[in-house]
């Protein structure tokens, strides 16, 4: 079913066509747009992806955008958006993704700057970069210790493969009174410890230091203003203002010792939810986000942006087990994190639909009860947005792209594609 649709991004919409300010607007004309379509459908909506766009860049300040491919996971969307000055290079989640995107094909020219945000222990990938000068130049692994340099010698050593590109990552974590808050990435912390690895780095045949990158999760991944828990609330604001302090110190120190060992080509930062921090910090170069390209629901509790929901669902009502109850077939795209209701997909419209508290979101099928369930009829449509952007991805072979109202080709994912990465 997939056709060849043009995604240009290049003009924000103007203001009429922002449909999605008007929820009573936005959401039947997708239900109208995709009359025609079986559900589960996916949609990405032109405007609404353009306005994201052109937010992201807004919010950056000039610093350059990274593409976060795992928050797209989908080629089409990828290359438009790289497209867009402004936006430079893939940050990749494995090495086979890397590779497959920086070889191309299919209509897809090579995407020659793409770094690999996470560490690999891929081995037969490991041979097929190391085997190639030409991917060899467009890819770039991420490390942070001398085990994961050790593993890649024990594929190939280094008089028998082409040099490799590392970056080396820098823990972003703060660590204060309330322990850990970040996420666990690297065991490199300090100023001090990134030198040494760095030094290390040098001195190894065979790899090439010409990047870092420091992801704030505390502060890009946290949003700051969480429904109906304003206590909360205040402690990750508080959080966060004591994280950024510190991490502007710790992250400049850590780079300026790193960049007297290494001509770094880039210093990578950040996330979709701390771009107007991560922009302006002097030490980072360019910024890895990609999240609010679709706007999941993620980002509602956020007080510095709202990105328009660009990429939804629909799924179809398919019985009435009593008046007020209205089941959808399916719906349990449960995103990845802790398990608890901000990772379930949402019942966007029919506005007031919430789900069985003792089957939630399920592998087959959705209740939903609230004051508008009862006017449900079997057939009838509901929209869902997904929590994290990218993972729906994985649940569908193709979006359909709707523009003005209509639907103007479809594009496939990188599970249409036949991909899956992990």
């Amino acid at each position: 079913m997939t056709t060849s649709v043009d995604i240009e991004l290049g003009l924000p919409p103007a203001a009429s066509r922002r449909r999605w300010g008007n929820p009573a607007l936005y959401w039947p004309s997708l239900t109208a747009a995709t009359a025609g379509l079986d559900a589960p459908v996916a949609v990405l909506e032109l405007d609404a992806l353009r306005a994201n766009v052109h937010d992201m860049l807004s919010r950056a300040a000039g610093t350059p955008i990274r593409v976060a491919s795992k928050s797209v996971r989908v080629r089409s969307v990828i290359d438009a958006v790289l497209a867009v000055p402004g936006f430079g290079g893939v940050l990749a989640y494995t090495l086979p993704e890397a590779l497959w995107l920086a070889e191309g094909d299919d209509g897809h020219a090579p995407i020659e700057d793409v770094v690999v945000g996470y560490p690999t222990a891929d081995r037969s990938a490991i041979r097929r970069l190391a085997t190639s000068a030409e991917l060899a130049s467009r890819v770039t692994l991420m490390v942070d210790s001398a085990d994961q340099l050790d593993l890649i010698d024990g594929v190939l050593a280094p008089g028998e493969r082409e040099g490799i590109r590392v970056a080396l990552e820098l823990d972003a974590s703060w660590l204060g009174p309330l322990g850990r808050i970040g996420v666990f990435r690297s065991p490199v912390h300090t100023p001090d410890q990134a030198s040494a690895l760095a030094a290390h780095v040098v001195a190894r045949p065979g790899f090439s230091l010409v990047g870092m990158m420091a992801y704030e999760a505390q502060i890009a991944g946290q949003g700051d203003a969480p429904r109906g828990r304003p206590g909360y609330a205040a402690v990750v604001r508080w959080m966060q203002r004591t994280s950024k302090a510190e991490l502007l110190e710790r992250r400049a120190a850590a780079v300026a010792a790193v960049r007297r060992i290494a001509d770094l080509e880039f210093v990578n930062g950040g996330g979709t939810g701390s771009l107007e921090f991560t922009g302006h910090d002097p030490s980072v170069t360019e910024i890895g986000a990609g999240s609010g390209l679709l706007g999941g629901h993620l980002f509602d509790n956020y007080r510095a942006f709202s990105p328009a929901p660009a990429a939804s669902f629909a799924l179809d009502v398919v019985r009435k087990p009593e008046r007020g109850t209205a089941t959808v077939l399916g719906g349990g795209w449960v995103a990845s994190g802790p398990p608890a209701a901000d990772r379930l997909p949402r019942a966007t419209w029919p506005t007031g639909l919430r789900m069985a508290p003792r089957e939630m979101a399920g592998e087959v099928q959705t209740p939903l009860s609230g004051a508008n369930a009862a006017g449900l009829r079997v057939g009838d449509r509901v929209w869902f947005r997904h929590t994290k952007s990218g993972e729906l991805s994985e649940h569908v072979n193709e979006f359909a792209i709707v523009e003005s109202g209509r639907v103007v080709g479809f594009v496939p994912t990188y599970r249409g594609e036949g991909r899956a990465f992990l």
